[in-house]
């Protein structure tokens, strides 16, 4: 005969689902948690924006039932890397010693 199951046996848990993010950083001003996404499915046309709340920078997409806020950020930064692709980003002013030091260089050669 086989042993009856206790009530005190190890009961499996689920594990709780981690969340996804809703708040992200803005990719113009560098902000923490300062982009929130809004989904508009009842729309006849459903769409999302994404927007900064502090440059008031946005971003708009078309929206469908699976559409989560993490999918519209990411679709944003692959949009602005896609815009700035073959873009020579400025090099930096030099400090006015840095300058001074090489012009003393060029002069004392």
């Amino acid at each position: 005969m086989g042993k009856r199951k206790s009530r005190t046996s190890n009961k499996l848990t689920a594990k709780p689902k981690k969340q996804l993010e809703t708040d992200f950083t803005c990719p113009f001003c560098s902000h923490l948690g300062s982009v929130q996404c809004d989904i508009f499915l009842k729309e006849h046309q459903p769409f999302v924006v994404a927007s900064c709340s502090i440059c008031t920078e946005s971003y708009t997409t078309k929206a469908h039932a699976l559409t989560e806020p993490v999918d519209v950020y990411s679709e944003w930064i692959d949009s602005c890397r896609e815009a700035n692709k073959g873009v020579v980003a400025p090099r930096p002013d030099l400090d006015s010693e840095a300058k001074r030091r090489r012009k003393t260089e060029d002069d004392g050669s």
